[in-house]
């Protein structure tokens, strides 16, 4: 089958955030998208063209539109979700987001009344049903089908960075799950989700999509749930790695990362070098290490196995990164990288609270919606 690849601006930028609806008192989750998506639907009728349905009824995903920078992206965002907040404050309904919410039921929750994602849970069943787990998908506008692939391939030897830094997800069903980002591992036993082939050829990637149709496990392109995919229709790439982040300043700080990292592998390509590349056993080691130790982990960096922490490696990155930041004017939130490290990511941050009240995980709600509201991560003190 023969799948073609819309034209698109060069390192144009675009933001999906998933946010999490929750009781402003019991901070457990409210399950009210519906009526936020009816009270800001356009009159003319339709989709609200920034602010979606998602899987779950607890759940509203906000878009940005197709940006020259993140900054711009980020206005988008921000002009959502004060959007939203008229609707959900008077509800009593407050914001937040992260991997997954630290004590709330998957039994419990309710799914959205639409075909497509009936027929998931349908197929996928008890695995299907648990996938209460919220992220961040960053849409990078690529000009050239033949880069897709050889950037694609180098962003996984970045795969473990963007895995540790967003990581957001230490609690599941109010217990502790020892991992930084529980909901990278458990996402990718939705049928075709997890890491991507490697494909050397757009062809290999068109006879993969035309197997998947012919055998019934896909319907439609966007059905290949992969952690990082083309996105034909919009002539991106799409970065999906992310756990759900806690606030503004780090998804855009995770956003300028993206944007850059790709820009930059597109330069190199158009000077004619080799991009990186590592062995999908390396790719897949330092997922599981960036999952289960965060922040602590230990990434393998190329194809001769070198390692190192992830504290020395993100200032390596983010200096090789400043000249194409600016560039695309996104330098201030590629900095923002260093609060994270700083800061703690939001795994830590949400175990510190929680150590800080005697395990009580509605503490942990309750610092997650006050870093929403703030915009930036909280000094947690231990």
């Amino acid at each position: 089958m023969h799948i073609p690849f819309a034209r698109s601006e060069r390192s144009t930028v675009g933001i999906e955030w998933e946010l999490v609806l929750v009781d402003a008192d019991s901070g457990d989750l409210r399950q009210v998208a519906e009526t936020v998506l009816d009270a800001v639907r356009p009159e003319g009728g339709g989709e609200h063209p920034h602010i979606r349905q998602e899987l779950l009824l607890n759940t509203v995903e906000i878009v940005s539109g197709v940006c020259k920078t993140v900054g711009e992206a980020g206005d988008d965002l921000k002009q959502s979700i004060d959007e939203i907040r008229r609707i959900t404050d008077p509800l009593r309904v407050e914001l937040m987001c992260a991997g997954t919410h630290p004590f709330a039921r998957w039994t419990q929750q309710k799914v959205t009344d639409k075909k497509r994602y009936a027929t998931l849970i349908d197929r996928t069943q008890w695995w299907g049903r648990q996938m209460l787990i919220y992220g961040v998908h960053v849409h990078v506008g690529i000009e050239d089908r033949d880069k897709v692939l050889p950037i694609s391939r180098a962003m996984l030897t970045y795969y473990g960075h963007f895995q540790a830094l967003s990581a957001s997800s230490p609690f599941w069903g109010g217990k502790d799950t020892k991992y930084a980002s529980n909901r990278a591992l458990m996402f990718q036993q939705l049928p075709t989700a997890g890491l991507p082939f490697q494909f050397e050829r757009w062809e290999q990637l068109e006879a993969y999509t035309s197997d998947m149709m012919h055998t019934g496990v896909i319907d439609v392109f966007d059905e290949i749930r992969w952690d990082l995919r083309p996105s034909p229709k919009f002539g991106t790439l799409e970065v999906r790695i992310c756990d759900g982040s806690p606030t503004l300043s780090e998804v855009l700080s995770l956003a300028a990362m993206t944007h850059c990292l790709i820009e930059h592998f597109s330069s190199e390509l158009d000077a004619g070098r080799e991009l990186p590349a590592i062995p999908p056993w390396f790719v897949q080691e330092n997922k599981w290490r960036a999952a289960r130790y965060g922040m602590d982990a230990i990434l393998i960096l190329n194809k001769a196995g070198d390692e190192d922490t992830i504290a020395h490696e993100v200032p390596r990155l983010m200096a090789m990164l400043e000249p194409v930041a600016e560039r695309l004017g996104c330098s201030e939130e590629l900095a923002g990288l260093q609060d994270i490290l700083d800061f703690g990511a939001s795994y830590q941050r949400q175990r510190a609270v929680a150590a800080n009240n005697d395990g009580e995980l509605d503490a942990v709600v309750r610092s997650l919606v006050e870093e929403m509201r703030e915009g930036h991560p909280l000094l947690i003190k231990a």
